[in-house]
């Protein structure tokens, strides 16, 4: 190998006179290719998924809006479909029926905080500002969540999403991330309007990246699941309301398409809810440390 090396670069001056190319020409053409062929080894896919598996795809939705067990719950259980919801108590005991029925039928069941706290910039979360809060003050509301969680429907939640994506308390110089209560209390928490899927081999389980699926047809969806699966990335999707039309609505025709789409072995989806997914990644980089 080190000869063919030698001999490459020892006729180079005699194919450089003889093509009449300039050498910084040359040079430049060179190393594009071998970047580009760099590049492409970097974006392989690293990881594995379950049974040959090429991506992973999770569905999550926020808020415990009425909508989700009204209808949206119904089209998951048809296509036998598990997604993550990631709740406030509040209004889970609107639809209490619906949510123990959604949690029979298996699906996984988050903890979205007790009050649904953002930034008072919002006229809504005024008056529970995270720039009024502090660390002590997150961790008792996410303890006490979980704790009402339980009492509700009988399950503790192990995942979590970050209310309007929003991961800090408090104001100025006394700001903190309120990323490693998150850590300590549950397996993962997930952001929202993120713009790219995770890295399994990379991603912080504290930190995965949310997208939004609200308003989009399928189309716009498909683009990200076949980028994805050339390098093997984890898509978490996320919405709110669950119907055909309105604001933050996730369209009920878009998620048969992309369910039946992700049931086709031919195109290499593993879908399965935050939880599962996260923990066959936490597995996965067990084995590979040890």
């Amino acid at each position: 190998m080190m000869e063919t090396k030698q001999s490459i670069f020892l006729y180079l001056p005699s194919f450089i006179k003889i093509h009449s190319i300039p050498l910084r020409i040359f040079l430049l053409t060179l190393f594009i290719q071998a970047g580009s062929f760099t590049f492409a080894q970097t974006n392989a896919p690293t990881f594995s998924w379950p049974k040959g598996k090429q991506v992973a795809v999770s569905l999550s939705f926020d808020d415990a809006r009425p909508s989700q067990v009204d209808k949206g719950t119904a089209v998951l259980d048809e296509y036998n479909v598990k997604a993550t919801f990631y709740l406030v108590p509040s209004t889970v005991e609107q639809r209490l029926p619906g949510w123990k029925k959604a949690v029979a039928s298996g699906h996984e069941m988050g903890n979205h905080s007790l009050n649904h706290p953002c930034t008072g910039n919002f006229p809504w979360s005024r008056q529970k500002a995270l720039e009024d809060y502090t660390l002590e003050k997150m961790d008792s509301e996410l303890t006490e969540a979980n704790k009402r969680l339980q009492q509700l429907l009988g399950v503790k939640p192990e995942v979590f999403a970050y209310p309007c994506g929003q991961t800090f308390v408090g104001r100025g110089v006394n700001t903190k991330s309120y990323i490693p209560v998150v850590a300590k209390l549950f397996s993962s928490g997930r952001g929202w309007l993120d713009e790219g899927p995770n890295d399994p081999t990379f991603c912080d389980m504290a930190q995965l990246t949310g997208i939004e699926m609200d308003g989009k047809d399928f189309e716009q969806i498909l683009p990200l699941l076949e980028e994805a699966k050339k390098t093997g990335k984890w898509v978490v999707l996320a919405g709110h309301e669950m119907g055909e039309s309105g604001s933050q609505t996730t369209r009920l025709s878009m998620l048969r398409k992309l369910m039946v789409y992700a049931q086709n072995p031919a195109n290499g989806i593993w879908l399965a809810p935050v939880g599962t997914v996260g923990k066959y990644v936490q597995q996965q980089k067990s084995k590979a440390s040890n």
